[in-house]
């Protein structure tokens, strides 16, 4: 889900926490800019759900959480707070956490395309200053396809492509399926399938 420009004024970070606290809707904070959250589509909620229903087993065995969409991260000390489609973390301080995630080992996005770019640029920018993250997932929403992005030595960072017949793996959190079971249930649109002829 991408995050489209709210307000014209800055908030300071402990004006953000209290206001958002307070919302129905939830919203994003860089650097003193509000965001608010849209809404995603059938096919990037299934997936998001899929990758969930996939991981969470098998993170409870290791001690770790996985969480969807409604979980804040908090990317940077006083500046930054993103809400991923679903974030793991297996630290101690985060799984006591009432709050916000601040130590996240994977992230993961679920691309539509309105925020393809966003999800590859910035938003990735911010997020690989943390430094706790050590695989980044981007998820297409439109065709069979996943990317995932792993910590490697120093500022660098392996890039894994995943496509339909595959197993993705995490190393991170030793995990790995079928890309299949991701897109289980999922119709991609070929061309306008909902319009009226």
């Amino acid at each position: 889900m991408i995050a489209e420009p709210k307000f014209p004024q800055k908030m300071t970070t402990e004006e953000y926490l209290a206001w958002e606290d307070k919302q129905e809707l939830r919203y994003e904070y860089i650097d003193g800019e509000i965001f608010a959250m849209t809404g995603g589509s059938i096919p990037h909620n299934d997936i998001a759900l899929n990758f969930y229903t996939e991981l969470r087993p098998h993170l409870r065995q290791r001690g770790c959480r996985v969480n969807v969409s409604d979980v804040k991260v908090k990317a940077s000390e006083k500046s930054r707070y993103f809400y991923p489609d679903l974030v793991i973390t297996c630290d101690a301080e985060d799984l006591r956490s009432q709050q916000f995630v601040k130590n996240p080992t994977v992230i993961v996005e679920v691309l539509s395309p309105g925020t393809s770019a966003y999800d590859r640029g910035d938003k990735f920018k911010y997020y690989r200053q943390m430094a706790s993250l050590q695989e980044y997932v981007l998820v297409d929403s439109e065709s069979m396809s996943v990317e995932v992005y792993k910590r490697g030595e120093g500022k660098m960072w392996g890039y894994y492509a995943y496509g339909e017949g595959e197993a993705i793996a995490l190393h991170s959190i030793e995990f790995e399926c079928a890309i299949e079971l991701l897109y289980e249930g999922v119709t991609f649109d070929t061309e306008s399938s909902d319009s009226v002829e």
